[in-house]
């Protein structure tokens, strides 16, 4: 548990005040873009960065000035960090050899996290002769056989190609399943966050966005950072101005609806300027919904239309303004074509609007979901 952590490198102020909790075998994941303290976070865990002030606790145990050695927990790094002259069974051992653990015992936990990670057959190589998906399970099973309460994995999936990328996130899923342990997890990629979080935390300078499970942060983000850093391709903002009744909102020369549900929260907007989030399959340009639409049809140039295998990306301009859109491959949409679209209004968000956006949590927050 962090409780108003800080930290500070000389006058620099790196994590100002932090304070979250992470429940026991939970799979958590820090996720924000770079230089927003995730991996100062997570090192601060590790105890290979002091706290500078606030309390750190692991359990009921406060851990400030615990060394790392002492502190449960096991760190897999970027780079793996193996050592190149030791067979692989060596590596995996090095740690427990190093607590004189009595060698029967060492055979048994390296061969057992050898299975799991189905590296058996690999542990009398050097890791010159492994791949990278190899060596990212090598160095996952020198964590496993400390057996700790907490894994601390800081970027381990960044240096391997995309299919591998993959197939390792459903790998560490089903270990961390198995082993019924604590994950926290450092990315830069909200995929991974998405796909492979319990609950995820969202930075911004250091500062606590949201901390709350994938599918709240997807449906309900807290302010606009959220909203942009959760999805892929990212919502779109439209600068925009509530009518003076209230029923709609205007962007571009385009008015679109504002469903009932939303009118209470914006009442205080009437008049004043906003930002339209709307999500890319958010934007449809099926029959059924156009003829739903209340009117608020309106037409899209397509620049770009990109082929991403089961679908497509739409970048495109609604008078002027740039938008993302996602469709079916089977759409028949090509650069340059016109097509008529309307917005699912039932799924719209409503950001204050901020001339000078800032990190904190209160800049820009949502006014409706």
């Amino acid at each position: 548990m962090f409780s108003h952590v800080k930290k500070m490198y000389g006058d620099k102020t790196v994590v100002p005040d932090l304070s979250f909790e992470i429940k026991d075998k939970e799979f958590v994941v820090l996720v924000g873009p770079s230089g927003c303290g995730k991996s100062t976070t997570l090192r601060m865990i590790a105890g290979l960065e002091e706290v500078s002030a606030g309390e750190l606790f692991i359990g009921e145990r406060l851990i400030n000035n615990v060394a790392p050695k002492d502190r449960d927990i096991a760190m897999v790094f970027q780079n793996y960090a193996l050592y190149p002259h030791m067979t692989v069974y060596k590596n995996m051992a090095f740690g427990l050899s190093m607590r004189k653990v009595p060698k029967n015992v060492i055979d048994e936990k390296v061969k057992e996290a050898a299975e799991k990670l189905n590296i058996t057959e690999k542990l009398q190589s050097k890791p010159k002769d492994l791949s990278g998906g190899q060596r990212q399970r090598v160095a996952l099973g020198r964590a496993m056989v400390r057996e700790p309460s907490v894994f601390l994995l800081d970027e381990p999936l960044s240096n391997l190609d995309a299919k591998l990328r993959t197939e390792m996130r459903a790998n560490l899923i089903s270990l961390q399943r198995q082993l019924q342990t604590t994950f926290v997890y450092v990315t830069h990629d909200q995929t991974e966050a998405m796909t492979m979080a319990d609950r995820i935390v969202v930075l911004k300078d250091g500062l606590l966005q949201q901390y709350d499970t994938p599918q709240v942060l997807y449906d309900n983000p807290c302010n606009k950072f959220v909203a942009g850093f959760i999805g892929s391709p990212e919502m779109n903002f439209l600068d925009a101005v509530i009518t003076d009744d209230g029923a709609s909102a205007q962007f571009a020369g385009i008015t679109v609806s504002i469903p009932q549900r939303k009118r209470e929260a914006l009442a205080p907007f009437k008049g004043k300027a906003v930002t339209l989030g709307i999500r890319p399959e958010d934007i449809h340009w099926e029959p059924e919904y156009l003829s739903a639409a209340d009117g608020s049809v309106f037409d899209g140039q397509i620049n770009i239309a990109e082929l991403m295998g089961s679908e497509i990306f739409l970048y495109m301009e609604l008078n002027g303004v740039k938008v993302r859109s996602r469709v079916p491959m089977h759409v028949a949409a090509k650069s340059g074509d016109s097509i008529k679209l309307t917005f699912d209004m039932e799924k719209s968000h409503f950001f204050e609007n901020s001339e000078e956006p800032s990190s904190d949590p209160d800049s820009e927050k949502t006014i409706t979901n």
